[in-house]
């Protein structure tokens, strides 16, 4: 795993190219040359790092919350998101097929990946996005057997 440092940079720049540039700007305010700062990963912006009620804001537009997953991956917590628009329904063998779907989404994009014997930064984003939509459906799927204990 990269430091804590690069990996909470690496997150905030996924969150705000989630939200977009231009939208993560006007939710928060900062300009582009300051929210790039927070991902840089330029010596001389080490130290900073986007301040938690930027984070909040711009998780609240976000599809996903980046750096909230970040600090509890850091921490080895795991996240149970809640309800969302991507459920699917049918219960845990929905999410079943759902979850191989996402490996092989992930293990495709993988294969490609080391054709060349390295993983390039694009390559390795787009593994990260492959990883981060395999642990949805994970998420989803705990939910789902927790309600079928519980309920």
């Amino acid at each position: 795993m990269a430091t804590p440092d690069t990996y909470l940079k690496r997150h905030t720049e996924a969150l705000v190219k989630d939200v977009g540039i231009a939208a993560a700007c006007e939710l928060t305010g900062k300009s582009k040359a300051t929210l790039g700062r927070y991902y840089s990963d330029k010596v001389e912006h080490a130290d900073r790092f986007m301040p938690i009620d930027t984070v909040a804001a711009l998780e609240a537009a976000a599809s996903y919350p980046h750096v909230t997953s970040a600090l509890a991956d850091l921490r080895g917590i795991t996240m149970s998101l809640g309800e969302t628009d991507d459920k699917v329904e049918g219960g845990v063998n929905s999410e079943v097929v759902a979850l191989s779907q996402r490996f092989a989404a992930l293990m495709a994009e993988y294969h490609e990946s080391i054709q060349d014997g390295t993983i390039s930064i694009n390559e390795a984003k787009r593994l990260l996005n492959e990883t981060t939509g395999l642990q949805k459906v994970l998420l989803r799927m705990k939910l789902h057997l927790e309600g079928d204990v519980i309920g």
